[in-house]
């Protein structure tokens, strides 16, 4: 029943999606970060691994739905047919079936709604992470911003070979929430999350963290701006130090 189950989603989810996209018109492409001229963008999306990832969070969750319905559904036979009412089999079929299957079709649905509209990009001086089902959550990260790049996957996750990369910015907290789907609405945390390849996407974001923040204000082999004198610089120098204190 489970096979035919997710068929029926999946020929359900190609109507449906095409209705959903242009009733609440989701966008069906990459969010843009802006850039300078000849700066690359990487748009990727998470692997096909965390798809299959949140299939198995949702059977593991419904099951014992399923089996109380099964359940159920043998105990009316059973009473039916000691009671000699045949007619409530022909009753409670119908509902039974009703519950075995909508909430089953409307989940594979909403799985695959948030694995198709979450999108990443990266570009060299920023972050930017786009999630969610009925709302779309577009949140950026400039890499000046951020403090901590760090790679959790469970032993569930590394089963379907994936993990997630967790961006700690300025004044985030080490202990909120890094569930699935939530980090792109933290202002101080961003989540990209079910990525097959984590600690190659760390790397690059570390990569470019270190170049931001050779470029900026704290370089000291880098030249004022033109009509800048050494007093501004060491102005701004004190203002900096000072914002990052109070941080």
């Amino acid at each position: 029943m489970s096979r035919n189950v997710e068929y029926a989603a999946a020929w359900m989810y190609r109507g449906i999606w095409g209705v959903l996209t242009r009733w609440f018109r989701v966008p069906q492409h990459p969010p843009s970060l802006p850039t300078v001229s000849g700066e690359p963008l990487q748009s990727f999306r998470p692997s096909d691994g965390f798809l299959r990832y949140l299939k198995l969070q949702f059977w593991l969750t419904i099951l014992p739905t399923e089996i109380f319905i099964t359940i159920g559904w043998f105990s009316v036979v059973a009473a039916s047919a000691t009671a000699g009412r045949p007619w409530i089999v022909f009753l409670a079929t119908p509902i039974a079936i009703f519950l075995a299957t909508v909430p089953q079709t409307l989940g594979y649905l909403a799985i695959h709604l948030r694995y198709d509209t979450t999108w990443y990009v990266l570009s060299q001086r920023s972050l930017r992470i786009r999630s969610g089902i009925w709302t779309i959550n577009e949140a950026t990260i400039t890499f000046e911003n951020i403090q901590n790049v760090t790679v959790e996957s469970g032993p569930i996750e590394r089963i379907f070979g994936i993990g997630n990369v967790i961006v700690d910015t300025a004044g985030g907290s080490s202990g909120g929430s890094t569930a699935h789907g939530k980090g792109a609405t933290n202002l101080h945390r961003g989540e990209i999350a079910g990525v097959s390849n984590a600690a190659e996407i760390r790397q690059t974001i570390l990569s470019r963290l270190s170049l931001s923040k050779a470029a900026g204000l704290g370089d000291e082999d880098t030249p004022p701006a033109p009509g800048w004198t050494a007093e501004h610089v060491a102005a701004l120098r004190e203002i900096r130090d000072a914002l990052r204190t109070k941080s």
